[in-house]
């Protein structure tokens, strides 16, 4: 045998063990890893956060209210403002980064037609870091809500939509991988909501300090984030695309299944849109509430009766030359609603767009359905309305240039 013979036979025998191996582990590849197309290319990626401060009374003086903002920005930069998604209640970013059955997120769709994305996690959620006891108590995921919510509503049928559930990518059933892979994703969240609103509005604010104009993508319990951000800093958010956002305006709803279906939460949001403040048109005068009145009977027979202000009703001046859009799909609890926010910001003065998929021919999703098997059928229908609505708000040619060059440095 020659010199070094022995030596190249053990290393490919290693080769092929290792290979082989590789081969039957179960933590390879995603199975739908390479079906989103060419690669993605990526100019500049990293992290930061934003608000927050250093609280000494508490035991180590944590860093307390502070978000934390993940971006990337594409190599073909073409849109001059960044996309900023905020998630929802129990959730975290990763709702945006990929989906529970291993395919592309909302964040590397919009990444790859030209957008800058800015993925959040909530203050206190997350990799937001310091939560225990900082702001209150916190409330845990349960199974029960994430089945009957989300995953599975068509077994419950707690609303008039829910059978028209078809969307889940997968039988929606703990054991279930994909299943397991979005229950593992949830986070305990602050139970005192109207302090969430607080917090995240302040950190909202911030982080659009830092990176300057953006669009705003919220979804569910971050919509009500969305409107006090957007009115703390008219002029740096370029549109909002509110994805079921929280609501249904002053009332929550409490779903009680066939024959009645909808009850009012007791509760009053005291903005109309959520429990903190927002500009009015005249402004409330000290210790005034806004005062609001009910639809007699509803649009529809399965739908809310919407709640509205009394006439002659306050304008939200903040809000109003904002772009907004807000998406509800078919089978979710939001069908019976989201109709109520879309008139109340009419009301409010502020023009916007409601799109019910179904209205479009996407059938069968539920609330999250940047998860579902048809997620990017909903995202170019978020596409197509960006680039009609914020084009015509976008900076010249040269301005864009000049964005563009800042982001990517």
């Amino acid at each position: 045998m020659a010199p070094g013979t022995g030596s190249k036979l053990r290393m490919k025998t290693i080769r092929r063990l290792a290979a082989a191996c590789l081969a039957v582990l179960p933590w390879t590849a995603p199975r739908h890893a390479d079906a989103a197309g060419p690669p993605l290319v990526i100019a500049k990626s990293g992290y930061l956060f934003a608000g927050g401060r250093i609280d000494t009374s508490l035991p180590g003086s944590p860093m307390v209210g502070h978000l934390y903002a993940e971006f990337q920005i594409p190599q073909k930069l073409s849109h001059p403002y960044p996309i900023v998604m905020i998630h929802g209640g129990s959730q975290t970013g990763t709702n945006f980064t990929g989906t529970p059955d291993g395919r592309e997120g909302w964040a590397q769709y919009f990444l790859r037609r030209g957008y800058a994305v800015y993925v959040v996690d909530q203050v206190a959620r997350g990799r937001a870091g310091y939560w225990t006891q900082s702001f209150g108590e916190v409330t845990a995921p349960q199974l029960e809500r994430e089945l009957t919510r989300f995953a599975a509503p068509e077994r419950y049928k707690l609303w008039p939509q829910a059978h028209l559930h078809t969307q889940w990518p997968g039988p929606a059933e703990p054991g279930d991988p994909t299943f397991d892979a979005f229950y593992a994703s949830q986070y305990p969240s602050l139970s005192d909501f109207a302090k969430q609103q607080e917090l995240n509005r302040d950190a909202g604010a911030a982080l659009l300090d830092k990176i300057g104009p953006a669009i705003l993508l919220t979804h569910s319990q971050s919509g009500a984030m969305g409107w006090p951000i957007a009115d703390r800093r008219p002029n740096l958010v370029k549109a909002i695309v509110a994805v079921e956002p929280s609501g249904p305006p002053v009332h929550e709803i409490e779903f009680k299944a066939a024959p009645d279906w909808f009850n009012d939460a007791e509760k009053t949001k005291i903005s109309g849109l959520g429990d903190i403040a927002l500009t009015y048109d005249p402004p409330l005068k000290e210790g005034e509430a806004l005062a609001f009145v009910r639809q007699d009977k509803p649009d529809k027979p399965d739908l809310v009766r919407c709640w509205a202000q009394a006439a002659p009703a306050r304008r939200l001046p903040n809000l109003k030359d904002i772009p907004v859009l807000i998406i509800s799909s078919e089978a979710s609890y939001h069908a019976s609603y989201d109709h109520c926010t879309a008139a109340y910001l009419t009301q409010a003065g502020v023009s916007n767009t409601f799109i019910h998929l179904a209205d479009l021919g996407i059938h069968g999703n539920g609330h999250m359905m940047m998860l579902e098997k048809n997620s990017d059928e909903i995202a170019s229908v978020i596409d197509g309305w960006l680039n009609k609505a914020v084009a015509a708000r976008s900076p010249d040619k040269s301005e864009r240039s000049r964005q563009a060059a800042r982001r990517a440095r």
